[in-house]
């Protein structure tokens, strides 16, 4: 089966063997949405059978594109996973498919707010000031979205603010 990663038990010796290669970025099968795989995801692995279960270590490692959260420009970075340890469930004879379960270890890895200064190639991750609301100036020539659904009863009181 290409591009899976498959440990067949029988021939698993009994202090374990070294495993590594790569895996096509098409294993991540993610959204549009999500962070785009720009590489394979590497492994060099120790996989060794304890009783009903098979343990993998290692390093394992993927470049993925994000979309920065301060500035919404796109950026490299590689998930670097240097010292991986994967449980695995397994029976008795067969193969064991790890696949699956090295691609999940990576994902849950992902940063959860993305930001291009701590991509492969760091840059400057500031705000555009002319975006912020605070201290904005008036004369920025961007314009101003109204409110949606913006309440009136608002501007009474804002009315009578001035009458005071």
């Amino acid at each position: 089966m290409k591009g899976r990663l498959l440990i067949y038990l029988a021939e698993l010796p009994d202090e374990g063997m070294s495993v590594s290669g790569e895996l096509p970025k098409e294993v991540f099968d993610l959204s549009e949405k999500d962070a785009v795989p720009m590489g394979p995801l590497e492994y060099n692995l120790w996989v060794q059978r304890f009783a009903s279960e098979l343990l993998l270590t290692g390093s394992l490692s993927a470049p993925f594109e994000f979309e920065c959260v301060r500035t919404l420009h796109p950026f490299i970075q590689t998930i670097r996973l240097e010292h991986a340890a994967v449980s695995i469930e397994i029976g008795n004879t067969g193969e064991v498919d790890v696949t699956d379960a090295l691609r999940e270890e990576i994902l849950i890895n992902f940063p959860n707010d993305p930001k291009c200064e701590e991509g492969d190639d760091p840059q400057n991750c500031e705000i555009d000031p002319r975006y912020l609301s605070v201290d904005k100036p008036g004369d920025d020539e961007l314009p101003t979205p109204p409110r949606a659904e913006s309440d009136d009863r608002w501007s009474a009181l804002d009315d009578l603010k001035d009458q005071l």
